[in-house]
Formats: C-alpha cells, structure tokens, sequence
C-alpha cells in the first residue's frame, strides 16, 4: 500500500463510507441493466468527441441525489455532471478568493464514472461498470467497481481489504478477499495495456514494445476488467494513457488492498496522473523502468 494513503481516524467511518458506496452501486446497477442493449438507447457525442448515453446521465443523478442526502457535506467529481463542493469544505484549503488554492483537494470528495467503458455499453459488450470511489484529501480510500453485466462485483476500503462477488448484491454470502500474485519476474508476468493506439497517441509504443518482450503474456482485455484482474492475482500488470480521476480512483484502493500498486505510468501516486500502472507491488519498479518518461 502506498505510504501516501491516510490513515483514517476510524475504521468504522470507512465501513460506513463503504457501506453507502454499495448501496448506491445497487442502485446503479438496476438503472443501468435496464438500459443495457436497450432499443431506444440515446446517444449524443459531448466536446471531447466521446460518446454518452441517458444511463450514463441517470447513473450519476442517481448517485449524486444519494450522496447529496447521506453525506451532504461531501464534495463530489463526476465524468458527466463536473464538480460540486460540498458544504462542510475546509476552510484551510481556500485561497484568497474564497475557492479552493490551486493543486488542493477538497477533505472529503466522492469520484464517480457512472459508466466506465461507456463505448462497450452501447455496442452490447458486457466489459463496463459502474466506478464509486471516496477520497480524503486527494488519497482515495474507498473504492467500489460493479459490473452488472459481468455479474460481478469488486470493493475495498483502506485497512479493511479487498474483496469481489460473483452476486450483484455484495452483501451476499458468495463475497471473497482478493489478493494479487507473487510473481517477482517479468518474465513470468501478465501484461494488459488496453490499445495500442493508446500508447501510440502518447509516443510511447516502443515502451510498450519493449515491457512486451519483457514479460510472458500480454493481452488487451481493457477497461475496468484489468485492474480488477490485477488485483485479483489473475495479472501482474495493467497500463493505460488518456485517463481522468473518475476512470481511476475507484481502482486504486482496490489494487492497494490486495497487495498491490497504484500510480500513473511515470510513478506519481494516486489518480491525478493522468495515465496508469497497476501492479502486484513486486513488479511496479521493474515496469516502471521500462516505460516510465526519462526513465
């Protein structure tokens, strides 16, 4: 687990900040199965040229209308609706014109991706989820990622493990800890970079090249679905380029509590990087090497 992450005052506070994030994540899923693979779907392209549909719209109104009735002092970031401060945003944090100073994080902030693979939900491909995650103090510490269509589930909070589901319904019996692998070679590791056009766009395919001829196996099951494979013990590593906090900061806690590593793919900690590298701790530096800007 990275040295950055906070220790909360309470577990308990955690439990109950976890408890919320899997209420609201039964709530998305039911708004967003019944739009899977709907007939009259609707779709409309925002300014970054990236598709979103109406579920993608009544996931996060859904999540936002639930945080802003438990936690109204929260503030919340989310891929569709931006930004929102919450009411009990720390003075200390503020510049002089009121807002908050440039580079800080509001205490407490919810990051949502009411629908992480959004491409893959309009073209029928089960391969999305629903991303809640908790930060304090720009350290995410709650992580929720449900995937209705996949059947599964996968969670975590800091100091309370990691945990995935088979059942839409975490809460149920069939919950089991997760824990990533124990390969310490890259030459016995699993590699997932989501797209080659990714890397390509970021003028980095020739370290993408390079990390390939390093490990076993490489595949690009992208999305989500990576992370959670990692964190599960199922990859060694997963990477990507083009990523916002919402794609991500779900992820993080996860990854970390199942004993591995989260940081963009130049090593900064965290979700605010801008790109990712998940690993099972053992190899994080090793790939690092490899693929890292002036590494």
């Amino acid at each position: 687990m990275s040295s950055a992450t906070p220790r909360p005052e309470s577990l308990t506070d955690l439990s109950d900040d976890l408890a919320l994030a899997l209420k609201l994540a039964d709530a998305a899923d039911l708004l967003s199965q019944q739009r899977f693979r709907a007939h009259d779907l609707h779709v409309t392209t925002k300014p970054d040229r990236t598709p979103v549909t109406d579920a993608d719209q009544a996931v996060e109104r859904s999540i936002r209308d639930g945080l802003a009735n438990a936690r109204p002092g929260d503030s919340i970031l989310g891929e569709e609706y931006g930004e929102t401060e919450g009411e009990a945003d720390p003075d200390e944090s503020a510049d002089e014109g009121g807002g908050r100073a440039s580079g800080a994080h509001p205490h407490r902030q919810w990051i949502v991706d009411p629908i992480d693979g959004t491409a893959n939900f309009l073209r029928g491909v089960p391969v999305w989820a629903t991303l809640i995650a908790l930060a304090i103090d720009g350290v995410p510490v709650v992580g929720v990622v449900s995937a209705p269509a996949l059947g599964r589930r996968w969670w975590a909070a800091t100091g309370l493990g990691a945990f995935t589901t088979d059942r839409l319904d975490a809460r149920g019996d069939g919950a089991r800890a997760i824990r990533t692998s124990g390969i310490s070679s890259l030459e016995d590791a699993s590699l997932s970079y989501n797209s080659l056009k990714g890397w390509d766009d970021e003028g980095r395919l020739d370290e993408l090249v390079a990390l390939s001829r390093s490990v076993w196996r490489t595949r690009a099951y992208g999305e989500m679905w990576s992370y959670m494979m990692v964190a599960e013990g199922q990859l060694e590593l997963a990477a990507e380029f083009d990523l916002k906090p919402y794609d991500m900061a779900a992820l993080a806690p996860i990854v970390e509590e199942a004993g591995g590593r989260f940081s963009s793919a130049d090593g900064v900690e965290g979700p605010w990087g801008g790109s990712a590298l998940a690993s099972n701790g053992l190899l994080h530096e090793k790939a690092l090497s490899l693929i890292a800007r002036g590494a």
